[in-house]
């Protein structure tokens, strides 16, 4: 599946003279099947909102966003949970966890979603691979942000996708953790023949990226 931006702009930036030079905001881009992307970017340059558009959590942007040449403002919401379900996964910067809920409920819930796709045990195999085998049975909200980190990366792998977008994936997670995470990533994405698309505040080697561009 192909992303192309048109002259996007999101609402609340379209008047900050600092996005001129964006590679991104203002510009037609497009993405192609199976790319990995780096997003550069400093605070307040509209990391989290980008990733909110592409993800249709979010509307009031100017421009356009198509799926495969389709608008994502003319999904329903049948076509739009479809997207997500079957093509889209995603690493949001706040997480989205249900503290309530033990860290293994947080990933089965997606599991779930997508019955057959992946086993219970990868699960298992994943937490082991990260380090956070001895928490799935904790309430998400007593984990420690970098646990909770690895619970969404797990979650987030547990379903199919075409792309994998993360806003800032590993804030709060050490070197060690970051390279098992990064390559537990690459295997799946690779597997999958799935894109990347990575946002970040700073350069880094952490994937074998296409392109980098400057938002």
């Amino acid at each position: 599946m192909e992303i192309s931006l048109q002259s996007l702009i999101p609402a609340p930036l379209k008047d900050r003279p600092q996005h001129a030079q964006s590679q991104i905001w203002r510009n037609n881009c497009m993405f192609h099947q199976g790319e990995w992307i780096k997003i550069q970017a400093p605070s307040g340059t509209g990391k989290t909102s980008f990733q909110h558009i592409l993800y249709g959590i979010r509307h009031d942007y100017e421009g356009t966003v198509l799926y495969n040449h389709q608008n994502l403002k003319d999904f329903d919401e049948d076509a739009l949970s479809k997207l997500r379900q079957e093509q889209l996964s995603v690493i949001f910067q706040d997480l989205k966890l249900f503290g309530n809920l033990t860290a293994l409920e947080n990933i089965e819930l997606k599991r779930l979603l997508s019955p057959g796709y992946r086993s219970a045990e990868s699960i298992q195999e994943m937490a082991i691979l990260l380090g956070i085998d001895g928490i799935l049975h904790q309430p998400a909200a007593i984990c420690s942000y970098g646990e909770q980190q690895r619970i969404a990366i797990i979650r987030a792998l547990m379903q199919p996708f075409e792309w994998l977008i993360m806003d800032e994936p590993f804030s709060h997670l050490d070197n060690a953790n970051i390279q098992k995470a990064a390559a537990l990533i690459s295997s799946e994405c690779k597997s999958r023949g799935a894109g990347l698309i990575i946002t970040d505040l700073e350069a880094d080697n952490h994937f074998n990226y296409q392109r980098v561009l400057y938002l």
